[in-house]
């Protein structure tokens, strides 16, 4: 299925077009940093986080203008708030933390007081105390994963075998599976004779393989992107809050050499500074236009690298754009400027942060060393859910005008029938503190990253797979299954139990089922979209998320997916509820199911290349007078 719009985001029906819309340009000071404070005190003594002076300069950061754009929180809003400051002995709501525009949605996250003995002590005893009923949660859902697992095992095609039947039958992808794992024994072949020979064997291959052999499943983005004859280059980011984020580059060596570890380093909190790297200018022409991709819940921008040629990371970067990974706050390795892992306050955030606040830093970086105005911008579910808060006129509106286009793959807006699992309804019933004594005030169940670096990583893939599958009601059935076990090692990664409380907990997505309204508000929308289509019922309030500055979007839902509902929100933007909104493209892939948009053997086919299309066909026009032109656009 796929839709265009006018400009104007009416809604022509199916169509195989693209329509652009006027570009509503950069520049407009109407909007700028509008939307929150960051007063920053460490404890008693303030410890304001580092702004970008001259370069390598620390000093003060400056405060925005805070605005009330939401609607008055309530006493319970504030009480789910303090609740933990009063556990931790604090009488009143603190400021150690970045105040955002405040919103339904978005409560007051918990606050703590200055580092001291006490408070240590106190929260060693919440993270034992969160630690073993964590790990009892944990130990319960693996069980049950394992139970499932088993007897879906007896009725599943894979059981059929014993039985003397074709193991593969009922598995779409069979053939192209056989294919592809005769295809990784000659490579493999091939290496070692290359390795043998000492010369290179690939023909007319124009990336041949920097890396071979046996895969040795790895945490490792470089690495795989050395196996595809790509290799990638790791850029540090300050957030206006002080985290360090992780920023991939991949490229293409035999066309780009990287930076030297000292331009990488993050160049502190401003963003969009009007500034580039000195070293654009020497670079040779054409260009490539840059492309900047977020991952989703628990998982690193490595989901974007595990399914080699057929990833899109690699795929978008051979077709010839400039491809950047974006890592949120704490990833693989929790950093900030002044917080220790250990202090509560360095995981006091959710996804409001993660999208006003760590994607302007991202999306500035990759504009600084690529010197242009705008980026593409593709993300996966939790990556999409943070883009759509932060582009909203009530959250940080003008980073729209940084984006040329916004691709949503299996977009997280409204929530899919899984919200309602048992162990999930677990999480939404149990009030804040009860809450935070099982999964603490620090990360999300730690215990799982101790676990990915201790054991071995098939086991590690294969276990990763029956919990998740278990959990979210994904299976494998459009995978190349001799893939699963590097997939799933880039997941899951630190992670808020404030924003894994935000996803599930009481009181937010998980009780609203919407990133961005409550329930009372949908139900009310819903209403007025079945009186509108009478002539004579009144007009429907103006309930839109965006404004103006909202940049063109482009949908690929998981029509299977139970996850999350991708199609509810495309019947919202259908029924003119948005109408800044430009939807370029829609697609819905009725058969494919939450991770199939990155991983399906055929996502390339459904989803790749027509990403690479809407890049370049809502490239501003500047930007294409002096990009090349990418491998197989029209």
């Amino acid at each position: 299925m796929f839709l265009s719009s006018d400009p104007d985001g009416e809604t022509l029906g199916p169509s195989v077009s693209i329509s652009r819309g006027p570009d509503p340009g950069l520049g407009s000071q109407d909007n700028k940093a509008h939307y929150f404070s960051t007063a920053i005190e460490v404890g008693t003594i303030e410890q304001q986080h580092h702004e970008l002076g001259s370069r390598g300069d620390r000093s003060s950061p400056k405060g925005f203008e805070l605005q009330d754009l939401g609607p008055k929180l309530n006493s319970d809003d504030k009480n789910s708030a303090t609740v933990t400051d009063r556990l931790l002995g604090d009488d009143e709501m603190s400021t150690t933390i970045s105040t955002l525009a405040s919103h339904p949605l978005f409560p007051p996250l918990p606050t703590y007081g200055p580092p001291s003995l006490v408070l240590s002590l106190k929260c060693l005893l919440i993270r034992c105390v969160s630690f073993v009923l964590s790990l009892l949660f944990l130990g319960t859902v693996m069980v049950a994963a394992v139970v499932h697992t088993v007897v879906n095992a007896v009725i599943s095609p894979s059981h059929r075998s014993r039985r003397g039947q074709d193991p593969g039958e009922g598995r779409k992808f069979s053939a192209e599976e056989r294919s592809r794992r005769t295809e990784r024994i000659k490579a493999l072949r091939r290496w070692s004779s290359r390795q043998e020979k000492e010369v290179n064997e690939e023909g007319l291959d124009e990336c041949p393989p920097l890396e071979g052999g046996k895969d040795p499943i790895v945490c490792d983005v470089a690495y795989y992107a050395r196996r595809v004859g790509l290799d990638v280059e790791t850029f540090k980011v300050q957030t206006e809050d002080g985290f360090i984020l992780t920023l991939w580059h991949v490229y293409n060596p035999q066309e780009y050499t990287p930076l030297p570890a000292k331009d990488r380093r993050h160049r502190g909190p401003e963003v969009f500074t009007g500034e580039t790297n000195p070293e654009v200018s020497k670079r040779s022409t054409p260009r490539k236009y840059p492309v900047l991709l977020m991952h989703g819940l628990l998982q690193s921008a490595g989901a974007f690298c595990a399914n080699d040629d057929d990833s899109l990371a690699f795929f978008l970067c051979k077709s010839g754009y400039d491809v950047w990974l974006g890592n949120n706050r704490c990833g693989m390795t929790p950093e900030h400027t002044t917080l220790l892992e250990t202090d509560p306050r360095m995981w006091s955030w959710n996804i409001q942060q993660m999208g006003v606040l760590d994607l302007p830093a991202l999306i500035s970086r990759v504009l600084y060393e690529t010197g242009f105005e705008k980026l593409g911008l593709a993300c996966h579910s939790q990556g999409t859910a943070e883009t759509f808060i932060a582009l909203a006129k009530d959250q940080r509106p003008e980073l729209g005008e940084r984006i040329s286009v916004f691709c949503a793959l299996a977009p997280a807006v409204y929530a899919g029938p899984l919200i309602n699992k048992v162990c999930l309804r677990f999480m939404r019933i149990i009030p804040p503190l009860i809450f935070r004594a099982f999964f603490g005030i620090h990360s999300f169940i730690p215990f799982m990253m101790t676990v990915h670096r201790r054991l071995h990583p098939r086991i590690y893939g294969a276990l990763g797979y029956y919990v998740f599958s278990f959990l979210f009601g994904w299976n494998d059935a459009r995978w190349d299954r001799a893939l699963r076990d590097r997939m799933f090692q880039f997941a899951p990664v630190y992670v808020s139990a404030e924003t894994m409380r935000w996803w599930l907990g009481h009181g937010c997505f998980a009780n609203h089922k919407c990133i961005l309204a409550t329930e009372e508000s949908t139900l009310t929308e819903m209403e007025e979209d079945l009186r509108h289509s009478n002539e004579s019922s009144p007009p429907r309030r103006d309930t839109a998320w965006y404004g103006p500055q909202v940049p063109p979007m482009a949908l690929w839902i998981a029509g299977s997916d139970n996850l999350v509902d991708g199609q509810q929100f495309l019947q919202r933007l259908q029924k003119g509820r948005e109408p800044h909104v430009r939807l370029v493209h829609a697609k819905v892939i009725e058969e494919y199911e939450h991770l199939d948009v990155l991983w399906a053997m055929d996502a390339v086919d459904q989803v790749g290349q027509e990403v690479r299309q809407v890049l370049w066909q809502t490239m501003p026009e500047e930007a294409r007078a002096v990009c090349r032109v990418p491998r197989g656009v029209e």
